[in-house]
């Protein structure tokens, strides 16, 4: 049957063209061009997708529409103008009436990415469970949106600063399959692994193959594949356990508390590191991004198999 037009959507000619021909395509967040008044940095990611054999799909909002493939103009726009919102799932609905820039995080861009036909989305890390979320319950939209989306997230796991183990749970009892790329432990965003175990791909088809059998059996739902940074490119754990810890201390001593909490982390991982932390997210970004293009490549084939 033909695909309806979907006037909330605007897709550029090349992933339309790529989806209507079943062609690997991988969806991308806006959120961390606002981060990058170069945008040197989308291009590069755009640009490992690329040569992992897929084509890549940096989504936003702009204008009232959902917007799959950003132009290098509107790329340039979103790096350039402050104050632009952060889209999760929750907030589209705003965002489309109230007709400005909108830069998608994961939970937001992997709706749009679904409602576009694209089954493939990467980053560098998913939100999760945070440190001491048994008490204060904050949880991720990610993780909630992972229930319901129909997407395979390519990552380096869930961000240093979040509670792995708590993430690992909370997946598991939501019955997201956690599969780890060439290693049996989940991948620790910054950090290479975390001692928390998942199930072992060695190779991308298998991978490919396991998530479209999870779809088959269980429906629509998210598949999480996790690939560790570059081993050179990761930041010592004990540093980091040991600036979060302190960090958390600080917080208590100074009363800060919810929303606040995660970005005085960040501030405080950034300077224990060393100016580790800038290279290693780009080292990240870049290394997903190449995963995520092979396994789209592989998904379109294990997909043509039937």
């Amino acid at each position: 049957m033909e695909r309806q037009p979907d006037q909330l959507l605007e897709v550029s000619d090349e992933i339309a063209t790529a989806l209507a021909e079943r062609r690997p395509v991988v969806a991308l967040e806006s959120s961390l061009i606002t981060t990058d008044p170069s945008s040197e940095t989308a291009s590069l990611i755009e640009k490992a997708v690329r040569g992992a054999g897929a084509v890549p799909a940096t989504i936003g909002i702009a204008g009232g529409k959902l917007v799959v493939g950003l132009t290098d103009s509107l790329i340039d726009r979103f790096a350039s103008t402050k104050g632009i919102p952060k889209i999760s799932a929750r907030d589209i609905g705003g965002a489309l009436a109230g007709g400005g820039l909108g830069a998608t995080t994961v939970a937001g861009t992997i709706v749009i990415a679904e409602r576009a036909g694209i089954q493939v989305f990467t980053t560098a890390g998913i939100g999760g469970v945070h440190r001491r979320g048994e008490d204060t319950l904050d949880i991720s939209p990610d993780l909630l949106q992972f229930r319901k989306t129909k997407m395979t997230v390519v990552s380096g796991g869930a961000k240093s600063i979040l509670d792995h183990r708590l993430t690992a749970e909370y997946l598991e009892t939501a019955g997201v399959p956690v599969y780890g790329y060439r290693t049996d432990k989940l991948a620790a965003f910054v950090v290479r692994e975390a001692d928390v175990p998942v199930t072992r791909m060695d190779d991308l088809h298998t991978a490919a193959r396991a998530a479209e059998a999870h779809w088959q059996v269980n429906g629509p739902g998210t598949v999480l594949l996790t690939t560790p940074i570059d081993e050179q490119d990761a930041v010592d754990e004990a540093i980091v356990e040991a600036a979060i810890t302190e960090a958390l201390a600080q917080c208590d001593q100074e009363g800060i508390v919810g929303n606040a909490v995660s970005p005085y982390l960040m501030k405080a991982l950034a300077r224990a590191s060393g100016g580790m932390l800038p290279k290693a997210g780009r080292s990240l970004l870049l290394s997903t991004a190449r995963v995520a293009g092979e396994f789209s490549a592989a998904l379109s084939a294990v997909q043509a198999e039937r």
